[in-house]
């Protein structure tokens, strides 16, 4: 693995960011840029890196979600149950956060070796649009956020898992997961961008420090962390807006658009 320049280092922030929260996976779009532009792969260390930026911005973002949130935890952790809606999304939380931690550590060798594979991501990309668009389209929309229950919150949880796989997307398989559960479109997003801090904040207390220890803090770390927290930004408020009148299909076509690119780029490279 070689560390990015700063030009790279800033594409790639830019595409984390943008691609974290929309489902269309920043996993494949990390993965895939440097295959595609020729460039030495920044690898998985480098990659959480970035994920400092959309951390500072998950919390900020939703600082007032996080707030109730961390008082909910006071009180469950008082009470030893849910007692009122604060400590009953604590709760709901910590269930949807379980799958994910452990499935990260069973399959951490793979996340950073065979699943990265560009025929995995190509073909990833296309399976999940088309069950994305399909949920969207065919499950009627009849519950709120409020009408979760701890069953909910670990079937998404466990969707969570799914995206240790290039190209599945965090964001797509938990919202995709939500939408099936029959949560409407914004309550799906909204859950999916709050279950996602406690596990990207793991990963990145894991994995960046180690980063860290082999290059340094260096110029294009800090542009990559910066670039990915203010497209992270305009991702969160543009999706949010967006499915709250139309739905999740262009998601779609943009998911078997960029299978298909990389499907030919393989067949044109002799790859298959």
């Amino acid at each position: 693995m070689q560390e990015p320049t700063v030009f790279q280092a800033l594409v790639l922030g830019l595409l984390q960011g943008l691609t974290e929260f929309l489902p269309v996976s920043s996993s494949a779009h990390l993965a895939l840029t440097p295959w595609v532009l020729g460039w030495a792969p920044a690898g998985l260390g480098f990659d959480l890196a970035l994920h400092v930026g959309t951390l500072i911005t998950l919390a900020w973002y939703f600082r007032a979600e996080w707030r109730a949130v961390a008082l909910g935890g006071l009180t469950l952790l008082r009470h030893r149950r849910p007692v009122d809606e604060a400590s009953r999304r604590a709760w709901f939380i910590t269930l949807a956060t379980i799958p994910a931690g452990i499935g990260g550590l069973l399959l951490e060798d793979l996340a950073e070796t065979v699943f990265r594979a560009p025929i995995i991501t190509a073909i990833a990309l296309i399976v999940m649009g088309a069950v994305l668009w399909l949920v969207d389209a065919q499950v009627p929309t009849r519950r709120d956020r409020g009408a979760m229950t701890w069953r909910d919150a670990i079937l998404i949880g466990c969707a969570q898992v799914l995206a240790l796989v290039p190209g599945v997307s965090r964001s797509g398989s938990t919202i995709t997961a939500g939408r099936a559960l029959g949560f409407d479109r914004s309550a799906a997003a909204v859950f999916s961008f709050v279950m996602s801090m406690p596990i990207i904040l793991a990963a990145a207390i894991l994995k960046v420090p180690e980063a860290l220890r082999e290059t340094g803090i260096t110029l294009p770390i800090l542009v990559g962390i910066a670039a990915a927290a203010v497209s992270s930004w305009v991702a969160i408020a543009v999706l949010l807006r967006f499915v709250s009148n139309r739905g999740y299909g262009i998601f779609a076509i943009y998911r078997f658009a960029l299978g298909a690119v990389i499907l030919s780029l393989l067949g044109t490279r002799g790859a298959w």
